[in-house]
């Protein structure tokens, strides 16, 4: 059984003018999403800046998560690593919390082999009785899990269950659900691909657009699984100019900004992320206005 089907927020993680995590803020996101009908929160991921927590700030967010959703829908913490240690550490840290789900993306700069990336995924699972999610991103990470190896980890290891596929490859992603043939769980990583992917067989889509537009993402994917394709491509289609806006610089910048002018969270980054241009910002309030979000 999937984790979780339609759209999970990948939730940023709120910062204090001082830098520390802002708890506050945090759970008002978290009621956002709730309330907007989210179908899964996706904690300390890349738009949730893990890459820039400490181990312990990484494992009281997800804490602090677990304990503010209680249970009302699925918690997936985001505990990759490069280091296939750290990985295993952080992921029986978050099974211990009360996740339902890990997600783990390919290991960033060491850029493993194909068999480099089954051995670190096999070991991290092995380690853990949670279902897992791969997370192929390989424009931040600069690794490509092929294909071949999503199938292989999905068939031969119980718990490796699906991926939220990010790489923008249309070709490649079709490819992975021909080999696939209904047993890898695919989740679109790109807001403006959540269509195509579902047309595909994907089951929803781990995204960013969520977290300003929570009702608006979960209708895309819920009209998809409802039979109501032609809905779930309008409502796609709309989205579009805003899903833009968001990449306009690196995420979670975009995003981050999005919130703030909501008045749903402060927009402290931690560096080496910088604040929003000028010229973006306008770019983005443009496109919040005309989707109604302000």
């Amino acid at each position: 059984m999937a984790i979780f089907k339609g759209a999970g927020a990948a939730i940023v993680t709120p910062m204090l003018e001082n830098g520390k995590v802002d708890y506050e803020g945090f759970d008002r996101l978290l009621e956002f999403q709730i309330e907007g009908g989210t179908d899964a929160i996706i904690v300390c991921g890349t738009t949730g800046e893990a890459s820039t927590l400490t181990h312990e700030e990484h494992l009281d967010v997800i804490r602090h998560c677990v304990k503010t959703v209680a249970g009302r829908i699925p918690v997936v913490a985001g505990t990759g690593s490069n280091c296939t240690e750290t990985a295993v550490y952080l992921s029986r840290e978050a099974q211990e919390m009360g996740v339902d789900g890990l997600l783990l993306v390919s290991p960033y700069y060491n850029k493993a082999t194909q068999n480099g990336l089954y051995a670190h995924f096999k070991t991290v699972a092995d380690a853990v009785r949670l279902p897992i999610l791969l997370y192929n991103v390989p424009g931040r990470t600069g690794c490509n899990i092929q294909p071949e190896t999503v199938v292989r980890l999905c068939t031969e290891v119980e718990n490796i269950v699906g991926v939220k596929e990010a790489s923008g490859n249309i070709s490649q992603i079709g490819r992975l659900a021909a080999l696939a043939d209904g047993r890898v769980d695919i989740y679109s990583g790109d807001d403006n691909q959540i269509v195509p992917i579902m047309a595909l067989g994907g089951i929803g889509v781990i995204s960013v657009l969520s977290n300003i537009a929570p009702r608006q993402t979960h209708e895309i994917c819920q009209k998809f699984l409802d039979g109501d394709m032609q809905g779930s491509l309008r409502e796609q289609l709309r989205a579009m100019e805003l899903c833009g806006a968001l990449f306009c610089e690196v995420n979670p910048i975009p995003v981050k900004w999005a919130l703030a002018r909501m008045g749903l969270i402060g927009g402290t980054l931690r560096m080496p992320l910088s604040q929003l241009e000028e010229a973006n910002g306008k770019l983005l309030e443009k496109a919040m206005r005309e989707y109604g979000l302000l």
